[in-house]
């Protein structure tokens, strides 16, 4: 499940850098059609579901959506002003800000070998980027990708929490639709609208929605209630390699040198993170909430 998520992730940034859209309304038309895509199995269950979406659980999930939505917009917003390279392993940091925040958020240990995968991951990230920090322009979106970044930490140390007490269709489906609504509504306050667009627009975000949200997003949302969080943060690090690859690919853009040492490194990274994360899922998944 985590590799085709982060295979589905790769082609994010690929599609949106074709997407001839704002980005606002390239992030609040991809929340908003997967969240209508997962709404009709969602309200054909919520009579059984609908216990473990009261009480103590509604808020995290809102906080949760908040978190994604503002991680779109930085790190959609990024990929107008850097490489695709430097902003999807900045944005791929993530696993360094849950590493840190785990301990002290979660009180989830962080083994050697976890440590290791994010120093690796970190040292990896950083030859693939060092190249661009040079320019000027390109300094506006290697910050938003590292906001992004934090965003997306806040966003999946919350789902590790939240899945134990919540089963997938539930928690995903309320989490995008809480981040769609916040898009949309910013969308509109920027003067923007969903009408307009060019066909090939809705295309690719319609692509969006169904890939790198419905397939990536949701494959490490249901790794949550089985892995740590920075196992899975960690295992999303293989996105930068494979949107590095297709953006050689499709956009032209090819890699340099240093960008293919530092994906070999996030490789490396990704191996220890995953390995270690394996030997920590218990023999019997958690069962299924009551509800």
């Amino acid at each position: 499940m985590l590799g085709a998520g982060a295979v589905a992730l790769s082609f994010a940034a690929v599609l949106i850098r074709l997407t001839d859209a704002p980005s606002i309304v390239i992030a609040g038309g991809r929340l908003l059609t997967a969240s209508l895509v997962l709404a009709p199995f969602f309200w054909s269950r919520f009579g059984r579901m609908r216990r473990e979406l009261s009480g103590r659980n509604w808020l995290p999930i809102v906080g949760a959506g908040a978190f994604l939505a503002v991680h779109f917009v930085l790190w959609i917003e990024s990929l107008r002003h850097t490489t695709v390279a430097s902003s999807v392993v900045l944005v791929a940091m993530d696993p360094i800000f849950v590493a840190v925040l785990s301990p002290l958020v979660l009180r989830e240990r962080v083994p050697w070998r976890i440590a290791l995968a994010i120093a690796l991951g970190f040292a990896g990230t950083a030859i693939i980027a060092g190249p661009s920090f040079g320019s000027g322009l390109a300094t506006r979106g290697n910050l938003l990708a590292l906001g992004g970044a934090a965003c997306a930490a806040g966003y999946l140390m919350i789902g590790r929490r939240v899945r134990q007490r919540v089963e997938l269709l539930a928690y995903v489906y309320v989490m995008y639709t809480v981040a769609a609504v916040i898009l949309v509504g910013l969308m509109f306050a920027t003067g923007h609208t969903l009408g307009g667009l060019a066909p090939s627009a809705y295309g690719f975000i319609v692509l969006l929605a169904l890939g790198p949200q419905l397939v990536g997003h949701t494959s490490f949302n249901w790794a949550l209630r089985y892995l740590s969080a920075p196992a899975v943060a960690m295992a999303i690090l293989f996105e930068p390699v494979g949107a590095t690859l297709l953006a050689w690919w499709v956009l032209r853009e090819t890699p340099r040198t240093f960008e293919v040492l530092g994906g070999l490194v996030i490789l490396a990274a990704i191996y220890l993170a995953v390995s270690e994360g394996m030997k920590r899922v218990p023999s019997r998944p958690p069962a299924a909430p009551v509800g």
